[in-house]
C-alpha cells in the first residue's frame, strides 16, 4: 500500500484533467492519492453535458478561455487560478466519500468556518457553495474529485455559463452566482498556498504520511497521449449527446431559419426555412451543411467551397460571426 500527493505544475485545463484520469488508470487498488491542481481560465463540463448548451463559445473564444471535459459527470464550472482543484483516488476497499469530505472539512474547520455536506455533490459555507463534487470508477479504482473556490473571480461565471433558468428554478435560486461563495467571503486572509497546507496536513491526518508522486517516462508518455485527447475537437465537441439548435437571421436576399440536428458534434440533418426567392436556395444550403463539424469555421467553409453562391457567402459571414 502506497499513500501519495502531486500537487501540478501547470495550469493548463487538458493536461491536468488528463493526469486525473492518468492516476485512475494507473494506481494499484491498495493505493491512495490525494492530487492538487489549478486550472486557468477554463470552463469544465461533466462527460455527458452538452457545450453548447452549458457554455458561451463565443465569448470563450474571444477570451482565450479554454473549454475542458472531464471524464466525471457533473456540471459545467468556471476554474482560475484562486479555484484549487482535489482528487482523491483510490481502490474501492478504501474509498469513503463521506471520509474523503470530511478531509476538505476539517480544512475549512482550521480557517474557522463550518462546512456542511449538501446532497451527494456540494460543500456549502451559510447555505452557499464553495466546492462543487463528482466522481469516476474504472477497473476497481474511484475517484472522487471537487473544486475549493478560495477567491475565484465569479463575475466570470455568468460571461462564460449559460445555466438555463429551468435549472435554476429547480435549485430554488434565481441565478448562479447566488448560490456560490469564496472562502475568502468568510476569512480575507485565506490563500491558495493556506488551503494547500491545510488540505495536506489534514490527509496525512486521516490516512497516514506520504509521499510525492514521482513520474516515469512511461507514465509522462502516456499523460501526454491522454493530453492529446483531452485538447482534441473530438473529446471536447464531438462527445456530445445529440441535440437540435436553431439560428434565425434576416440576410439581403430573405429572412432564413436554420434548424441543426447535431449527432457527435456533426450536422446529421438540417431543416431550412426562408422566404427567398432562389427556390434551390434550400436544398443546396441542406446539401453543403449535411455531415459537416458543427463548429462556424467548418460551417463557414462548407459554404464557400466552389462554387459558392453569393448567398452562400453571406451566410458563412454570419455563422462566422456568431461563433458556434
Amino acid at each position: 500500500m502506497a499513500i501519495y500527493f502531486h500537487i501540478s505544475d501547470s495550469n493548463d485545463g487538458w493536461k491536468n484533467l488528463a493526469t486525473d484520469r492518468f492516476f485512475l488508470e494507473r494506481l494499484q487498488k491498495d493505493d491512495i492519492m490525494l492530487y492538487l491542481y489549478m486550472n486557468a481560465n477554463a470552463v469544465i463540463i461533466g462527460r455527458n453535458q452538452n457545450a453548447w448548451r452549458e457554455c458561451n463559445i463565443d465569448a470563450m473564444e474571444k477570451d482565450g478561455v479554454q473549454l475542458v471535459r472531464r471524464h466525471t459527470g457533473g456540471g459545467a464550472v468556471f476554474h482560475d487560478c484562486q479555484n484549487l482543484n482535489f482528487s482523491f483516488i483510490m481502490g474501492e476497499e478504501q474509498y469513503n466519500v463521506t471520509r474523503q469530505m470530511g478531509v476538505i472539512q476539517k480544512m475549512v474547520a482550521n480557517l474557522g468556518m463550518t462546512a456542511e455536506l449538501s446532497g451527494r455533490n456540494d460543500i456549502l459555507i451559510d447555505g452557499r457553495k464553495f466546492s462543487g463534487n463528482a466522481f469516476a470508477a474504472s477497473r476497481g479504482m474511484n475517484a472522487h474529485h471537487g473544486t475549493i473556490l478560495v477567491d475565484t473571480d465569479l463575475t466570470k461565471l455568468s460571461n462564460y455559463l449559460n445555466v438555463s433558468a429551468k435549472k435554476m428554478q429547480a435549485k430554488g435560486v434565481t441565478s448562479v452566482k447566488s448560490r456560490v461563495c469564496n472562502l475568502k467571503d468568510f476569512n480575507e486572509n485565506v490563500t491558495v498556498e493556506t488551503v494547500i497546507s491545510l488540505l495536506k496536513k489534514e490527509f496525512a491526518k486521516e490516512y497516514g504520511d506520504f509521499t510525492e508522486y514521482q513520474f516515469t517516462s512511461q507514465d509522462l508518455a502516456k499523460i501526454e497521449e491522454l493530453y492529446r485527447e483531452y485538447a482534441s475537437w473530438q473529446w471536447r465537441f464531438g462527445r456530445t449527446p445529440a441535440f437540435n439548435y436553431q439560428l434565425e437571421e434576416r440576410f439581403s436576399f430573405g429572412e432564413m431559419q436554420f434548424l441543426f440536428q447535431v449527432t457527435d458534434g456533426l450536422i446529421s440533418e438540417v431543416s431550412v426555412f426562408t422566404d427567398a426567392l432562389d427556390t434551390e436556395l434550400v436544398h443546396l444550403v441542406r446539401e453543403r451543411f449535411s455531415g459537416v463539424r458543427f463548429q462556424s469555421g467548418d460551417i463557414a467553409d462548407a459554404l464557400t467551397k466552389t462554387p459558392a453562391k453569393p448567398e452562400f457567402l453571406e451566410i458563412a459571414k454570419y455563422i462566422k460571426e456568431i461563433t458556434l
